[in-house]
Parts: structure tokens; C-alpha cells; sequence
């Protein structure tokens, strides 16, 4: 576990713990609120500054050692916040897609479930591998498929880029050595599960509908490096 780089004592308590991410979240927030508001009326761009900012979450619940029942709960506050945006406006721009899509909710029960398996495992860099996974592979292949991309395919109706595609192959691959070589070690064992899991994730991304590829990459990406691990390492 990461936090065993530091002394134990220098972990904060419980109530820090919790107050950090819910600042660091609410913090994401306002940065959308304020782009939606007053810079940038797409949607989709505000969705990508949750989706990306509030991901990265989950290293702050891995250094500082945070208790799984704190993420768990997080998780269900978040997951029932989000079912009642869809009814609401509770969170206005994020759902807002201009396709139904229950992404968000698909987001927020990932992380519960990640954290909920692996925190339990006493492996947390597998929840934080997937969970990155979907933030910067998914989140960045969306924005480079609509800035750059021009060569086009179609997959269940839905229209992606091959630029995209590659973007989510290239920073899985990366997600997952960085998280692994840090754990692992700089082996040949880490560069082939990186590789397997950034072709996978790519994989599941394509093939998804209704936004449930915020779910099926992080729980397939995290399931596949750790299975991969168990026998390879």
C-alpha cells in the first residue's frame, strides 16, 4: 500500500481524511459550475472537468490511508445524488449529454465497488488503476475524438474516432504501468498487463451504451490487471 512509504502517525485523522476529499470534490464542482456559467455553455466539456477532477479523488482516498467504509458511503451519497439529477436539476450541464446516458450514476456506484472489493483485498492500487483508468483514458479520449477526430466508425448506432480510440488505448497503457511499476516494479510482467488492460479498456469503451462503459472499463480494467498479477508476478 502506498501510505507505507510514510509513518504511520503522519496519517491524518478520519475527520481530515473525509473533510479533504469532500473539499477536493466540491472544489471540482465549483471549477464546473464557474465554466458553465460564465465560460463555456458545451456540456460535454463541463461533464469532462467532473469527470476527470473528481476521479482523481481516489488518490487522495489511496495516500491517505482512508478507511473503505468512508469511500463506500461517498459512493451511495454520490450514486443517489446523481439518480435524482436525472428527475431534477441537481446538477446542471453534467447530465446534459444531448444522448440518454446514465454515466454519472455509473461513475459514482464504480468507485463504491472498486474501493468496496480492493480496499478489502488490501490491494487498493487495482480500485485506483481502474478508477484512472476510466478518469483520464475515457475522459481524454472523448475530448481528442471530438477536437481531432477524423476518421471515423460506428459501434451500436454511436459514432467514435479512431484518434479517440487510440488516445484511450495509449493513456490506459500508461495509467497502468505508472500505478504498477510504483508497486510492482519495473518488470516485464508490468509493461504486458499494461498492455492487455489498455487494449481491453479500449475495447469496453467502444462496445458500451447508455454510459455503462463507466463501469464495465474501471471494474474490467482493475479485475483484469489484478487477475493478470496473480499469475504473472
Amino acid at each position: 500500500m502506498l501510505s507505507s512509504f510514510f509513518d504511520l502517525k503522519s496519517i491524518p485523522p478520519l475527520w481530515l481524511q473525509s473533510a479533504t476529499v469532500a473539499i477536493w470534490v466540491l472544489f471540482i464542482l465549483l471549477i464546473a459550475w464557474v465554466v458553465n456559467r460564465f465560460a463555456n455553455k458545451d456540456p460535454e466539456i463541463v461533464r469532462k472537468i467532473v469527470h476527470i477532477g473528481t476521479g482523481n479523488v481516489i488518490l487522495l482516498a489511496w495516500w491517505l490511508d482512508i478507511p473503505p467504509s468512508v469511500g463506500i458511503t461517498a459512493s451511495i451519497v454520490a450514486s443517489a445524488v446523481t439518480l435524482l439529477s436525472y428527475r431534477f436539476p441537481i446538477l446542471p450541464g453534467i447530465n446534459s449529454v444531448g444522448r440518454k446516458s446514465f454515466g454519472t450514476f455509473f461513475y459514482a456506484v464504480s468507485i463504491g465497488v472498486l474501493i468496496a472489493w480492493f480496499w478489502t483485498l488490501q490491494q487498493p492500487q487495482y480500485a485506483v488503476l481502474g478508477i484512472l483508468v476510466m478518469t483520464w483514458g475515457d475522459g481524454l479520449a472523448a475530448l481528442v475524438g471530438q477536437k481531432f477526430g477524423q476518421h471515423k466508425y460506428k459501434v451500436f448506432d454511436r459514432q467514435k474516432s479512431w484518434e479517440g480510440s487510440l488516445t484511450m488505448t495509449v493513456v490506459s497503457f500508461l495509467i497502468t504501468s505508472l500505478i504498477l511499476v510504483s508497486v510492482e516494479g519495473n518488470i516485464w510482467q508490468t509493461w504486458l498487463i499494461s498492455l492487455t488492460v489498455g487494449l481491453v479498456a479500449t475495447g469496453l469503451e467502444v462496445f458500451s451504451f447508455l454510459g455503462i462503459d463507466n463501469l464495465t472499463v474501471p471494474l474490467g480494467s482493475a479485475a483484469l490487471a489484478y487477475v493478470l498479477s496473480q499469475f504473472l508476478y
